[in-house]
């Protein structure tokens, strides 16, 4: 499947990995959960606070490697 609408395809059944950090726990816990789609190198990235419930950013691998590598060099910190 070449360049597909991630929004089209279905919702994941795989678990999210939740990656948290900020402030060290409580019902405000700064988190962000990536599950990948199925039969495509692409993730769904969504907030695991209730005001997030329910809203996503679908992003190829490529897209999310891209963020998270220009993420790190923009705070300046060690790859």
């Amino acid at each position: 499947m070449k360049n597909p609408n991630l929004y089209l395809l279905p919702a994941p059944a795989a678990p999210a990995t939740t990656w948290c950090g900020g402030n060290l726990g409580g019902d405000n816990e700064t988190c962000v959960t990536t599950t990948p789609l199925p039969g495509v190198d692409a993730f769904v990235v969504g907030d695991s606070k209730p005001e997030g419930a329910g809203h996503q950013l679908r992003m190829s691998g490529a897209e999310l490697d891209k963020f998270a590598t220009e993420w790190v060099r923009g705070r300046g910190l060690p790859l």
